[in-house]
């Protein structure tokens, strides 16, 4: 069994490389990227030139390609100590055409272009109207060089830095003394309360170790996972960190700030993270924080998306097999008779309307009755989740009692089975002891899958029905053009449908021990 999981594990985590980078290869290579910009507010604001710089410069915070402004490229010739801050002032007074640059202007833009040209860069140079107009990190826009990142490049930096882990050297700013504290009482209480914390000083989070009274009680930021930045389902935000974090309206609490401000407040200091300037930009940041370490998120009432997607199916997969199981079993043992005919109708109901048309049925019959078709996240009413768990679960049943009756009946053909009558063993007995237990090894095969599916939630079910769920998380990215959201959904269900088999094997060899993973030599 161990080399078996081994080799399992290995197989396993090359599919989910190769999933991920056909897709990549899919929407990086294959798809313009303009349309990133489908849902982007600011994108319609800018026009012309504008909109140029804005595309160079969200294209290089997403990761298509590497952009170097004029200011930065004299930025670093003063740095180094090659130019002095007069030239430096003199060489950044670009006009408006190359025609009325002056002389030292024409100089070093030569140097620019000419150097980033023989790195395999392209160099572009926007006229007219531009003059004055900011790029990134203070750079002129009018002249600025850019290459774009191999997709092979793009692959090794994502699958690398899937986990990132957090230390006193990730901040690149001068923040003074770097280091970890360890304390038996949080400041996040008032220092009075015992609750152990690990805080840092030149880390990303402040909080990398701390504990609260929310599951699972003990949290940690030493090890992030990061699927990827989202364009515009949650701009500027971790996948993973959309997918977990609360939703719904602001939970108020009392909060007091670093400063010794008290306030009722959402935001929860746990998850602080570095943000340069943060202060200085902000003054309600200077009235709170003694640090840049400001960038936090807010307790929100209602549960994640995959939360949602979770009690939707975990519910369902559990109602399914309470159903299923017994109707499957009398299904096969009144073979031909009324149940097994009303059976029969009902799974090839299932099975031959489109799930669209039933669920929409379902949905349509569930309003007549005043349940709520739609959720509410401002809403605490449990009947939201009526509809959808029910328009998951009745299709699973179908399939579980379809195939359940089928191993059945094959079982109660099998020579053993007449064997065993002609032993005197009663037919429930036979029943018991022979055909369930045979005929449930591949039914038992398919639970860990229908248990991990319910994380990455039903697609269809939670678009219909409005649900703020994983599922729905994936239909919305495709919509938005957010290949972020879209590559990062990709491996994690690459990787739950990876563990699922895994664990199915290992349940259905424990269910029956004569099934073996190993090879014996001869």
């Amino acid at each position: 069994m161990g080399k078996y999981l081994i080799k399992r594990l290995l197989h396993g985590a090359v599919s989910i490389i190769v999933v991920v980078a056909l897709v990549m290869v899919m929407i990086y290579s294959l798809m313009e990227r303009d349309r990133i910009f489908a849902s982007d507010s600011m994108y319609t604001k800018v026009a012309s030139n504008q909109r140029t710089v804005y595309c160079f410069t969200k294209w290089e915070e997403y990761g298509y390609l590497d952009l170097v402004t004029y200011a930065e490229y004299l930025a670093g010739l003063a740095l180094n100590g090659e130019i002095d801050e007069e030239t430096r002032s003199a060489a950044s007074a670009i006009a408006r055409t190359p025609e009325q640059d002056s002389k030292v202007v024409r100089e070093y833009t030569e140097k620019f272009t000419q150097y980033y040209e023989s790195q395999g860069y392209t160099v572009e140079r926007l006229n007219a109207k531009t003059n004055g107009r900011k790029l990134v990190n203070g750079g002129q826009q009018q002249l600025f060089a850019h290459k774009d990142h191999p997709l092979a490049y793009r692959m090794w930096k994502y699958f690398t830095g899937l986990i990132s882990i957090d230390n006193i050297h990730r901040v690149q700013e001068d923040i003074g003394e770097r280091g970890l504290t360890f304390t038996l009482h949080d400041p996040v209480y008032g220092g009075d309360k015992f609750a152990p914390a690990i805080i840092g000083n030149g880390t990303v989070h402040k909080y990398l170790f701390y504990v609260d009274d929310t599951f699972p009680y003990l949290h940690q930021n030493f090890a992030t996972i990061n699927l990827g930045t989202s364009y515009s389902v949650n701009r500027g935000i971790d996948v993973f960190t959309t997918m977990t974090a609360s939703q719904g309206p602001y939970v108020l609490s009392p909060v007091t700030f670093p400063t010794g401000l008290h306030e009722d407040s959402a935001d929860d200091l746990h998850t602080a993270t570095y943000q340069a300037g943060s202060r200085e930009m902000n003054p309600v940041n200077a009235d709170r924080f003694t640090d840049d370490y400001t960038n936090v998120l807010t307790e929100k009432g209602s549960m994640s998306k995959v939360g949602f997607s979770f009690v939707i199916g975990i519910i369902a997969t559990t109602l399914a097999y309470m159903l299923a199981l017994p109707l499957g079993i009398l299904m096969a043992r009144k073979k031909d008779k009324l149940i097994d005919k009303l059976g029969t109708i009902y799974i090839v109901f299932i099975i031959a309307v489109p799930s669209l048309a039933y669920i929409f049925l379902f949905k349509a019959i569930g309003g007549k009755m005043g349940l709520p078709t739609s959720f509410d996240l401002e809403s605490g009413s449990k009947l939201m989740f009526v509809l959808p768990i029910i328009s998951l679960a009745l299709p699973s049943i179908a399939n579980l009692m379809k195939w359940l009756r089928r191993y059945m009946i094959d079982q109660m053909n099998s020579d053993y089975v007449k064997f065993a009558r002609s032993g005197g063993l009663s037919e429930g007995e036979i029943f018991s002891k022979h055909i369930l237990k045979n005929a449930a090894i591949p039914i038992v095969h398919g639970i860990p899958a229908a248990i991990l599916s319910a994380l990455t939630g039903a697609i269809i079910t939670e678009r219909v029905y409005v649900v703020p769920g994983a599922g729905n998380l994936l239909t919305e990215a495709i919509n938005k053009y957010d290949n972020g959201v879209i590559v990062g959904v990709t491996l994690f269900y690459a990787v739950l449908s990876v563990v699922s088999i895994i664990l199915g094997d290992i349940l259905m060899a424990t269910v029956d021990p004569r099934i073996s993973f190993s090879t014996k030599d001869r």
